[in-house]
């Protein structure tokens, strides 16, 4: 994995692969504001975020999350926070020092397990989609045991949000034979000019 710099934009690359691009963003940025939407007017919103990437879909999270909220962020792979407070701290713009933000340099999958009603959302953008593509190990956090993981780590009425770079019918079904009240949307990867469609998927839990 190498980060890329041209101009003041930059590209994360596995390989020849492009993981994430600051010019490509939209989609990550409306997984945390429609996820918030859903969330209005609960007190207190925990947050789980599994990935922090370029830290887009972070900041989109803390803008629209009032101050009594708590975001906990997972990033296992340290290369990724170290360009966030070296090379990319203009871009950070200060999110990973926010009050409200606690890191932890680990498998998002970790804290899913150790949770029971711990968090009112878990955002997951930890590779491409449902398939793992960086890390064959995500495939556990979209199987079905690892959906029924995230189900106990959300409160009632709670709201898995997944990231997906294409939309996977096989994965809402098995959303949905977990327990989980399932809308998918598609969403540009830009705010305007040439987009890639992205899948975002919103699996709400029963509220009782």
């Amino acid at each position: 994995m190498r980060l890329v710099q041209h101009g003041d934009a930059f590209t994360i690359l596995l390989e020849d692969t492009e993981l994430m691009s600051t010019e490509a963003n939209a989609s990550e940025e409306a997984l945390a504001v429609m996820t918030c939407d859903m969330l209005s007017g609960r007190p207190g919103v925990q947050m789980l975020i599994g990935g922090y990437g370029m830290g887009f879909t972070l900041r989109a999270a803390l803008s629209a999350l009032p101050a009594d909220a708590g975001v906990c962020v997972a990033e296992i792979v340290p290369e990724i926070l170290a360009w966030a407070r070296g090379p990319m701290h203009e871009l950070t713009d200060g999110c990973l020092d926010d009050p409200r933000v606690m890191v932890v340099e680990d498998d998002v999958a970790m804290l899913i397990g150790a949770a029971r009603e711990g968090y009112d959302a878990i955002l997951l953008d930890v590779d491409n989609g449902p398939e793992g593509l960086t890390r064959w190990q995500n495939d556990g956090l979209y199987s079905p045991e690892g959906l029924a993981g995230s189900l106990r780590a959300l409160r009632p009425g709670g709201i898995l949000a997944v990231w997906s770079a294409w939309f996977d019918p096989a994965f809402t079904t098995r959303l949905e034979e977990a327990g989980f009240t399932v809308t998918a949307r598609t969403v540009g990867s830009r705010p305007s000019g040439t987009s890639y469609p992205h899948t975002l998927w919103f699996a709400r839990k029963p509220a009782a």
